[in-house]
């Protein structure tokens, strides 16, 4: 009977409730903590994917060197020339005995730099005195005779048509003596043309000539630089100026003449702080500047801060730049001043350093999300 209690025992249902699994009630919890965070992360991932790809730039910060510079607007190159150049030739023909200077010798107004063979001209010089001496003594011979012809006239012993003659030949003398007189100038200057002197104070640019060569005058019309008769290339580097071509276009102003060929006016630029080492035909990059306005002027040393012209766009009819944040951009209203060549200069709305879009999308707005490229 016993035996039949226990197995009747075995075979009944046991209707205790199981015990609770420790873990059971935060994998519930964590489950959907998980889902929420994978359908974020989607969503974000889907929407950066979506979100224009854009470039930045900085906002410079420069400091402006002097008060009264105004705004840069255009840059030019040309070249260093002398406003005040010539070559130097010779005024008579001869071959050259003496050079003095050389390439970057530095000489002075009437300073002799070059001579030529002399020798026939010295010989010229002595004859035309010498005919100078002649034509002296023979309108003193006649004039001693015009005397006596004169006084034999008062005696009755010679005619007056005779004491006539002697008047005349005295003038003749005269006459000769001028002559013979210019004849001995025009000597004295062709030695002295011999000596080749400077013009004007300068330095020697070019050596055109050598000891031993032929010169002779330069016929005019005729290329003075690759002529016989040049010698020397001088400059005042105290005339330094800067010649550069500017676009038409570039200008508000057209001077006189302009290259038809390359729509381009030449301009020159005096050189005010002329350096010494400073020289004629130097390569020199010319930066054209804006009247600095009252208003806008700045002290020496003011931070000013410049960004891309095509980093501005407008919303609402005003000037604003996009700053990148965190992946979203936001719409700063600036103010702007003058133009640096392609960079705009901000008044007011930025401190500098900021990283903005370089060429903000036309749909872009204030809040959007942006994917920076690089």
């Amino acid at each position: 009977m016993t035996d039949l209690k226990g197995e009747l025992a075995s075979l009944k249902i046991d209707r205790t409730p199981p015990a609770s699994s420790p873990w059971r009630w935060p994998l519930l919890l964590f489950v959907p903590v998980i889902l929420f965070l994978g359908v974020l992360y989607a969503f974000r991932a889907r929407q950066a994917l979506s979100a224009p790809e854009v470039e930045t730039v900085r906002a410079a910060v420069s400091r402006d060197v002097e008060a009264s510079a105004g705004t840069p607007i255009l840059t030019a190159s040309g070249y260093v020339v002398a406003r005040r150049k010539a070559v130097v030739s010779a005024k008579i023909q001869g071959r050259l005995s003496d050079l003095r200077v050389e390439e970057g010798s530095v000489v002075r107004e009437g300073e002799v730099i070059a001579r030529l063979e002399s020798t026939d001209y010295e010989a010229q010089v002595k004859r035309a005195r010498a005919a100078v001496q002649r034509a002296e003594a023979d309108l003193a011979e006649n004039q001693r005779q015009l005397q006596l012809a004169e006084k034999l006239t008062k005696d009755n012993v010679v005619s007056v048509d005779q004491r006539d003659a002697a008047a005349s030949r005295v003038r003749i003398a005269e006459a000769a003596l001028e002559q013979a007189r210019a004849d001995a100038a025009f000597a004295e200057a062709q030695l002295q043309n011999t000596f080749i002197r400077a013009p004007f104070s300068g330095v020697v640019v070019k050596k055109m000539a050598e000891i031993g060569e032929s010169v002779a005058p330069i016929p005019p019309g005729v290329n003075i630089s690759t002529s016989s008769g040049a010698i020397v290339a001088l400059a005042d580097l105290a005339t330094l100026e800067v010649e550069a071509d500017v676009a038409e276009s570039k200008l508000r102003q057209v001077i006189p003449t302009a290259d038809r060929t390359k729509a381009t006016v030449q301009v020159k630029v005096t050189i005010l702080d002329k350096d010494k080492d400073l020289k004629p035909e130097m390569s020199a990059k010319v930066t054209f500047l804006e009247p600095e306005k009252k208003s806008e002027a700045r002290a020496p040393g003011t931070p000013v801060i410049t960004v891309p012209k095509a980093a501005i766009t407008t919303r609402d009819g005003k000037p604003v730049v996009f700053q990148v944040r965190e992946g979203k951009v936001r719409a700063r209203p600036v103010v702007t001043g003058g133009e640096r060549q392609d960079q705009v200069v901000i008044r007011e709305g930025l401190a500098g350093g900021e990283t903005i879009v370089a060429r903000p999308p036309e749909n872009l707005k204030d809040g959007d999300g942006v994917r920076v490229k690089g």
